[in-house]
């Protein structure tokens, strides 16, 4: 009941009795600046401390949990979300420096030709000057052609000098097998890299052709730290009867010769060319691949600031999430320690093999079967050999 006659049939409870309710007496009173706290209090009340700890301390966590480390969830769960693709048809790989070619062609089940193939080596180059200089010396005796494509943007639209261009003298002993073309980039912003990428592979494919390669003729196609050895590149040449698309399998580097991943690098690939139907591309072609190929170096760079420029300028660069990735100091940390750039987990199909490449990646101490240039060069390519993980600052 209230004064003067009138009567209030709503109903309180206790926590209008005890506090909201001190927030429009309060207000009346004039204490305006006590309205905001004791309006706080009057939501908090009756809200346990298990209830507090959940919305201020455990959901935030959560959520910066999933910022920083969403990426390995996701990869974690891949066996949940994602399925192998079809296995390759393994063919066997035969070869010892004693033995005839027509042992050899004859083990692998072809016969053998009267004249070898000839074969043309086609590339696109960002700036890997080194790893193209011990590809092109692995493959020197057995290459009719070398050609490479070269384009002032990088897959991201960032500008790049022509590197090639400005290191030519290093390669003056591939000079009469050579065609060098150069393309300008698109420099589409924000556009998938990938796009950049398929384009610039169009235009290595007319340089293929002005580059003179005929029907049947071999065209290699891989990346340039993709290298394939000069012993297969000779077997495939003079043997008849082989696949017209074979896979390459690789045995998988990551920064240097000293920490082998597995062999398990397939993107590699060589091809009996035919006019009009074949087409430079880098993703799965065959189901058929050569066992113990060559070799993948990949992120294989001499100094800090190559890595910088791969991180950056590559098709994958979304992986850079946070600012402190292309920090020299953590770059040289994580080379030395064998263990991920992007501080992510390795990209398989099961979980077994997922937790098995978890961490840092075994040294290996042996630089026998490397590539040979590679070895009679050990003073200058020393950073690529077990030993010596640290890298130049420029």
């Amino acid at each position: 009941m209230m004064s003067d006659g009138y009567y209030n049939s709503k109903k309180t409870d206790d926590i209008c009795e005890d506090v909201c309710c001190q927030v429009i007496t309060d207000f009346f009173n004039g204490a305006r600046g006590a309205l905001s706290m004791s309006r706080i209090r009057c939501m908090l009340n009756g809200i346990d401390l298990r209830t507090l700890i959940l919305l201020f301390v455990i959901i935030p966590l959560a959520v910066l949990g999933v910022y920083l480390h969403g990426q390995k969830f996701t990869y974690f769960l891949r066996p949940i979300w994602d399925k192998p693709p079809k296995p390759f048809i393994e063919v066997a790989h035969y070869y010892n420096e004693n033995v005839t070619m027509e042992t050899l062609c004859k083990l692998h089940g072809w016969g053998t030709r009267d004249y070898p193939r000839r074969v043309f080596d086609a590339v696109l180059f960002n700036n890997e000057v080194d790893m193209l200089a011990i590809r092109w010396k692995e493959l020197y005796p057995y290459v009719t052609q070398f050609v490479i494509l070269e384009s002032n943007s990088t897959f991201t639209g960032i500008p790049k000098p022509f590197f090639f261009g400005i290191h030519r003298d290093k390669f003056k002993f591939v000079e009469p097998r050579l065609t060098y073309g150069t393309i300008g980039g698109r420099f589409k912003k924000r556009e998938n890299p990938f796009v950049e990428e398929a384009y610039q592979r169009v235009a290595l494919d007319h340089l293929i052709r002005v580059a003179g390669i005929e029907e049947d003729d071999l065209l290699i196609m891989s990346d340039v730290d993709e290298i394939p050895s000069r012993h297969t590149i000779n077997l495939l040449r003079w043997c008849d009867e082989i696949p017209p698309v074979l896979h390459l399998r690789l045995r998988n580097y990551l920064y240097s010769f000293e920490f082998k991943m597995d062999d398990n690098s397939w993107r590699a690939s060589i091809h009996r060319y035919q006019p009009g139907k074949t087409r430079y591309a880098h993703f799965r072609q065959a189901d058929y691949i050569l066992s113990g190929s060559g070799w993948h170096c990949s992120f294989c760079f001499r100094n800090i600031q190559e890595f910088i420029f791969k991180m950056k300028a590559y098709s994958h660069n979304d992986r850079v999430r946070f600012s402190h990735y292309l920090d020299p100091k953590r770059i040289q940390d994580i080379i030395c320690k064998g263990t991920n750039l992007f501080d992510m987990l390795p990209e398989e199909y099961t979980f077994r093999e997922i937790i098995g490449k978890m961490g840092p990646i075994p040294r290996s101490y042996s630089a026998v079967h490397l590539p040979s240039y590679l070895i009679e060069k050990a003073g200058e390519y020393k950073y690529l050999l077990p030993g010596n993980c640290k890298r130049e600052s420029g």
